[in-house]
């Protein structure tokens, strides 16, 4: 694995994660409660952690064309 592809398997925790996607931290507890969005989640113990290649997909899928 190339130092390129380790950066994209980086885990977030929710604050990091919220504040990369602009919400707050309790949007994605909300998020992964409801299954609202497919945003994959990483457990690790108790905690919820979020890959960055993860972060930046789900971005892709929520993006609209412009016109």
């Amino acid at each position: 694995m190339t130092i390129y592809e380790k950066k994209f398997h980086i885990l977030y925790t929710r604050k990091q994660a919220a504040e990369f996607l602009g919400v707050k931290e309790n949007t994605l507890a909300v998020w992964l409660t409801t299954k609202r969005y497919d945003l994959p989640v990483v457990k690790v113990g108790r905690l919820c952690k979020y890959r960055l290649s993860d972060l930046l997909e789900f971005l892709d899928k929520q993006t609209t064309p412009t016109r």
